[in-house]
């Protein structure tokens, strides 16, 4: 053996995935990112993410938990909370004290949330107040066609859900930002300062109507055509959760349309493979889990975040309609025979903004899937941290089948940082690292990753859950 050969055996280098596929795999990965682009079109939200998810769930032989008093090997179920989480599940052929294969990512996304009092007049234009969700910049989301998206119930209980703005005969919405002209002072400014969340205000109408004794017509204008086309009165807003998103369609980018570019890549594209991945399945050993939460991007808080107690509770409906009676010590067998993949994303290394990154430890665009053994920023805080034996184990599982995968963190050491579902599923007790598809332009209205590594993602999902 030459040094040059040695020295290539002994040595780590990362692969392109493009370069270690097939021309059958390739096919695969553009038929899987097909149907990816128009989950992302079909599910801006995450009630929407959890309507799409059911009908996909059905298609592939799931029916609902509550239907089902007795489960067994090979059976198939979902169970929703609050319309904004699901779990599935396939039951597997090992007595479940050995443990689940769970696979987790978020479906909340980066937005805005109108106000409880949205709606009011200036200067004879109406507009609706927002307050801003998870981490954006807010200079993104001006000047920039927007869609409107939600649930608003009437004074008698009727539901009514909205989506306007995605059908080519909608009207959209903007907010408006200062001609550059006039923006001398505004451009002196950081980025931070120079769009105040406060001022993220929609553009709604602008046509007045009425006599001349009210004093805002162009708000009763507008609370007119609300009440004519689906009984609303601006009371109804209080209790009302409408979330402002970009109009836009997920589109493929590039001249060979190798990316994807859409709003909601995090983290609907790791929700997106996680459930192809579990749908693909037939005969598992192990029983199998996809979980998809609400709140990642706040905190994993509240009564559909991570934190909540939904994914333990449908585990215990699991396991008591599996096996029947059984102990806390059998309960707390599971959990700790148990593994998860956080499937969440990764930032891509863009050649553009090189300086935040140390590139030997970030995940490069069409090198494949990513594992990130922690997150957290600066000395680790708030991250799980998985073990040396998980990642070895999952590794090899991935090695085995295929994948081409690669690790990372999030940034230099003390540039900044983020955190996932990770660390929640770890204080369960349960083995956990976090897995998914590298971003460019992550929290961003319109966010890109390479199809190559959605496909790498699906493959590494499906090698879990049928390997572990």
């Amino acid at each position: 053996m030459t040094d040059k050969e040695l020295f290539e055996e002994l040595s780590y280098s990362r692969k392109n995935a493009y370069e270690h596929m097939t021309d059958s795999e390739k096919k695969e990965m553009l038929e899987l990112c097909d149907e990816y682009r128009d989950f992302l079109d079909a599910g801006k939200t995450e009630r929407e993410c959890v309507e799409k998810s059911v009908e996909m769930a059905r298609l592939h032989g799931f029916s609902d938990i509550n239907t089902v008093s007795k489960l067994k090997t090979g059976d198939k179920v979902y169970k929703i909370n609050r319309n904004k989480n699901i779990i599935l599940a396939v039951i597997g052929s090992e007595e479940i004290k050995s443990g689940v294969n769970l696979v987790g990512a978020h479906i909340d996304s980066p937005r805005l949330d109108l106000k409880q009092n949205p709606l009011y007049e200036s200067n004879d234009m109406a507009f609706l107040k927002t307050h801003y969700y998870g981490g954006i910049k807010k200079y993104q989301w001006t000047a920039i066609p927007l869609s409107l998206h939600g649930v608003i119930f009437t004074k008698d209980g009727h539901k009514v859900i909205l989506n306007i703005g995605e059908n080519e005969a909608d009207p959209v919405f903007c907010i408006t930002d200062l001609l550059p002209h006039l923006a001398k002072d505004q451009m002196t400014k950081k980025m931070t300062d120079g769009i105040e969340g406060e001022n993220l205000n929609i553009l709604f109408g602008g046509m007045p109507f009425g006599d001349r004794e009210i004093r805002e017509k162009v708000k009763f204008s507008i609370l007119k055509m609300l009440n004519e086309k689906y009984g609303i009165t601006e009371k109804d807003f209080l209790s009302a959760e409408i979330e402002i998103v970009p109009a836009f369609k997920a589109r493929n980018v590039g001249l060979d349309e190798s990316f994807i570019g859409a709003y909601g890549q995090d983290d609907r594209v790791c929700a997106f493979t996680t459930l192809k991945g579990i749908f693909d399945l037939q005969n598992p050993k192990k029983t199998a889990m996809a979980l998809l939460v609400d709140k990642e991007e706040i905190g994993s808080t509240g009564n559909t975040g991570m934190l909540s107690a939904f994914f333990e509770m449908t585990l215990a409906e699991i396991i008591e309609k599996t096996v029947g009676n059984f102990s806390i010590t059998d309960y707390n067998s599971v959990i700790v025979n148990s593994a998860c993949l956080s499937s969440d994303v990764g930032a891509a290394v863009d050649p553009n903004y090189e300086s935040v990154y140390e590139k030997r430890n970030a995940a490069l665009a069409g090198y494949g899937m990513v594992l990130m053994k922690y997150t957290g920023a600066r000395g680790k805080s708030e991250s799980s941290d998985a073990s040396a034996e998980f990642v070895y184990e999952v590794g090899k599982i991935l090695d085995e089948h295929g994948v081409v995968w690669q690790t990372s963190e999030l940034g230099k050491v003390d540039q900044g940082g983020g955190g996932t579902i990770a660390q929640y599923v770890a204080n369960l007790n349960m083995d956990v690292i976090d897995c998914g598809v590298p971003v460019l332009s992550m929290h961003s209205p319109f966010e890109v990753t390479a199809k190559s590594d959605i496909y790498m993602a699906y493959k590494s999902y499906v090698a879990f859950y049928n390997n572990r």
